[in-house]
């Protein structure tokens, strides 16, 4: 982000909320005992952990609009630009990768999956990072209004919605097959949420955010509110054509989670940014990739060291399970993982450590 950004603490608090909450619903103590909220919906539908990932994708449009729009506008060599932008999104692309070989070998699974979190943030910054320098802000509305169109158009093209039979699915398994994240070797059908074909509208949600971010830069915060409110009624009246699923990203799902990202940056930025509130998270939101990253990092050690089922059960479970029954405990490693990233992320901030990838 440039220098303007110190203005919009909100930007970064919510960065960092949104990556805290990523670290605890990916790392409960036990999944056969998660709370309903922190599970993501079986195939369509909305809970509060499927607006995790969209909420990140948001600010990092938020972010383009802030950071990288400004250098361009005031004259910074559109070449140097797109080398950063490519230079920074495959290295992300990359990061994701080598986590996922990690994972490959900790968990000893049968299988390299390519596609990912970290890979899907990567394509969308390497896409949509240019369109928000070069486009004027009409044509980035008619490329949003184009992804969202074409993709409910591919998927009633496509003639289903359920998982594997869908075009989305059809295709990642036609391209990649064994190697996704759900994969019937009986049946040859095959499903991945950071597949191929759900990305392209993944970078609706990402130009919507540099809208949003436009709007903040601009100080225009009442049209951040009458678009959240126009999104949430888009999103759920779309919803009764095309149902909200965010493992097909499906356009019903981009403006219904957009919507609430919306509300959520004009919150951060009149509690942050005008009442001067402490940025809640911040450390995280400075050091996102990092934090994301290395937790994963870590994580995969202590699981392929064989600790991290051990520092569960002899930490949490074998005490608070015959007073408090199974999820509290599951809930409470989440949280004490969470709040040992907090720790870390904190110390780097005031080193004034924040490596980008």
């Amino acid at each position: 982000m440039s220098a303007s950004a110190d203005r919009f603490a909100s930007v970064d608090a919510m960065r960092g909320l949104t990556v805290a909450a990523m670290l605890l619903v990916n790392n409960p103590g036990d999944w056969g005992h998660v709370y309903a909220p922190l599970l993501h919906a079986p195939w369509h539908g909305c809970t509060p952990t499927d607006l995790i990932f969209p909420f990140f994708l948001f600010v990092v449009g938020v972010s383009i609009a802030l950071g990288l729009v400004p250098r361009f506008e005031r004259g910074t060599d559109a070449r140097v630009l797109h080398r950063a932008i490519a230079t920074r999104a495959l290295r992300i692309i990359a990061l994701g990768l080598l986590l996922h070989l990690l994972a490959w070998w900790a968990y000893e699974q049968a299988y390299y999956r390519p596609w990912g979190v970290l890979q899907r943030i990567g394509l969308c910054f390497l896409v949509a990072a240019p369109l928000a320098m070069h486009l004027r802000p009409r044509m980035q509305w008619l490329c949003i209004a184009a992804l969202l169109l074409g993709d409910w158009a591919l998927l009633a093209w496509g003639g289903s919605t359920e998982r594997y039979l869908n075009i989305v699915d059809r295709v990642d398994t036609a391209l990649l097959g064994p190697l996704l994240y759900d994969y019937d070797a009986g049946t040859g059908l095959g499903h991945d949420p950071e597949g191929l074909l759900s990305t392209l509208p993944a970078i609706a949600t990402v130009l919507l955010g540099v809208r949003a971010g436009a709007w903040l830069r601009a100080g225009r915060t009442q049209v951040l509110l009458i678009a959240a409110a126009a999104c949430l009624l888009a999103g759920g009246a779309w919803s009764w054509l095309l149902p909200i699923n965010k493992a097909l990203w499906t356009p019903s799902y981009v403006l219904w989670s957009v919507g609430w990202a919306m509300l959520a940056l004009a919150a951060a930025h009149a509690l942050v940014d005008r009442r001067g509130w402490p940025p809640l998270g911040r450390s995280f939101g400075v050091n996102a990739i990092a934090a994301y990253a290395g937790s994963g990092v870590m994580v995969c050690l202590f699981a392929g060291l064989g600790w991290w089922g051990a520092i569960y059960q002899r930490g949490f479970a074998d005490w608070m399970t015959p007073r408090f029954g199974p999820y509290l405990p599951s809930l409470a490693f989440a949280m004490a993982f969470v709040a040992l990233w907090w720790l870390i992320v904190r110390g780097m901030d005031r080193m004034g450590w924040h490596p980008k990838v």
